[in-house]
């Protein structure tokens, strides 16, 4: 589905991406890691067409991307989220959905905007409250409900945990655990929390200094020397690189659990802030 090809992007002088290789099937759930300033976003800006590639390609389902604007790529099915969430804030939840909607499908679905509110817990903001009012763990739920409405089949998301408290960041992997079987999309995943990773993906790749060093299982890729390396700085074990993967069981069940148990009266309650 998507291919990367020596993807390189260049601020100035700076190398953002370097001869970046790498493939994501259909269906398939990659977890993107890295340092600050590894590139990881700059990648979702050169396959989103927010920045132009200086060199390399960006293949999806074996079309070259090059000159098509974001609007153009969400149409072929080309999702995004953003870290810092961008509602149009005046207009109410329902609203922005349809927007979204317009950019992806071209067609309004009222079917599946209803089952995309009630899957990220905003069915009751739906038509009432402007976003701009929302508190942030709804607005996390408001930006990946309006990168569904587009109808994606790769979806692009970057840290959407970030900034969540713990009950609402359970809600959230359940919801991401269960999203590519119900939604049908790919999903590259930036993500900074290692037991996130574990938890929600079989495989991940290793950006560091705009230059992929690692791709493979987590439990592999996470004692790679030079993975260690471009976090701590050091050639030490990677014995602490690796206590993540002892909780991920934990983090897994709590997932599981949360997916499970869909018993909260109010569906809107889990994406309140502590």
């Amino acid at each position: 589905m998507l291919e990367l090809k020596n993807l390189s992007v260049r601020f100035g002088g700076l190398a953002a991406l370097d001869g970046v290789d790498l493939a994501l099937g259909a269906g398939q759930v990659l977890g993107l890691v890295g340092p600050n300033g590894a590139g990881k976003t700059t990648l979702f800006n050169a396959v989103s067409g927010l920045v132009r590639p200086g060199a390399g390609r960006v293949l999806f389902d074996g079309r070259d991307l090059a000159g098509l604007a974001p609007h153009r790529r969400a149409r072929l099915g080309v999702g995004r989220t953003f870290q810092i969430p961008q509602p149009l804030a005046r207009l109410t939840v329902a609203e922005n959905l349809l927007v979204a909607q317009r950019f992806g499908a071209g067609r309004v679905d009222p079917a599946r905007l209803a089952e995309i509110l009630d899957f990220t817990g905003l069915a009751g903001k739906a038509g009432h409250d402007a976003a701009g009012g929302l508190a942030l763990s709804e607005l996390k739920a408001l930006e990946l409900a309006k990168a569904l409405a587009t109808a994606p089949r790769l979806l692009l998301l970057d840290e959407v945990l970030a900034g969540l408290e713990s009950h609402g960041k359970r809600r959230f992997m359940a919801m991401l655990a269960e999203l590519p079987a119900r939604f049908g999309s790919a999903v590259l995943l930036i993500e900074h929390d290692i037991e996130t990773i574990h938890a929600l993906c079989p495989r991940v790749a290793v950006l560091d200094f705009g230059r992929l060093i690692a791709d493979g299982a987590p439990a592999d890729v996470f004692r790679d020397p030079a993975v260690v390396r471009s976090y701590t700085g050091t050639g030490a074990d990677a014995d602490a690189a690796m206590a993540a993967g002892a909780r991920a069981a934990a983090a897994r069940a709590a997932a599981a659990d949360a997916a499970a148990a869909d018993v909260d009266p109010d569906p809107g309650a889990g994406w309140r802030d502590a």
